[in-house]
């Protein structure tokens, strides 16, 4: 795996954090860096709560600049990287939930932020479609998903793929899990982990071994 810093990307419940954990037991003491997901307004988010939407984001906003502020250039040159989310996720968040109004500062808060944590030089996307990423969701039984539901969800899958399909600042493999099952089938895995060392450039897509 010669790629230094890898991040997985995807939306809710697809299946990123299970992907990290096992690219990170493919390299050698790399440094994993997981989302921080205990957010005390998310709850109220998706219970539709008035202003909840502004201040949840703006926690998640500032929660992942600590969590990538510290990976410094020699950090990584001495250890590969791997981490659940990217920095620009959370724009694409920001500009779902938040009014016009919020946006305007939002948008400065991030400009600011966004010079100050590194980019990764290899992004793997993952998606599902909307029923496959409700039965994971629903499967993980977390108490402060309960309120997600498929409409949300469709927005948020609509959101990603128009951020990816115009991504262009590393190379990324696009990887469609509806057709595989990394987390059970070791065969799947091997063939996930090998394509995304071959990726170099531009945009891919996963072909699946059995396709």
């Amino acid at each position: 795996m010669r790629h230094t810093f890898i991040a997985v990307e995807g939306p809710i419940g697809v299946g990123k954090t299970s992907l990290v954990n096992s690219l990170a037991g493919q390299m050698d003491d790399p440094l994993v860096v997981l989302e921080e997901i205990d957010n005390p307004f998310l709850a109220d988010f998706y219970q539709d709560k008035a202003g909840s939407a502004f201040r949840t984001q703006l926690y998640f906003l500032l929660a992942r600049y600590e969590q990538l502020r510290g990976l410094s250039q020699r950090e990584l040159f001495r250890r590969k990287v791997v981490a659940d989310f990217t920095f620009e996720k959370d724009k694409i968040f920001a500009y779902l939930t938040l009014a016009d109004s919020e946006l305007l500062i939002y948008d400065r808060l991030y400009d600011l932020l966004t010079r100050q944590v590194p980019s990764p030089d290899m992004v793997v996307y993952l998606t599902a479609g909307v029923d496959t990423l409700m039965r994971r969701i629903r499967g993980r039984d977390r108490d402060f998903e309960a309120g997600i539901d498929k409409t949300y969800l469709r927005e948020v899958n609509r959101a990603y793929n128009h951020y990816f399909f115009h991504y262009a600042r590393s190379p990324l493999l696009v990887v469609n899990t509806d057709e595989i099952d990394f987390v059970n089938d070791p065969d799947d895995l091997t063939d996930l982990i090998g394509q995304i060392a071959a990726a170099d450039r531009g945009t891919s897509y996963y072909v699946p071994r059995h396709g």
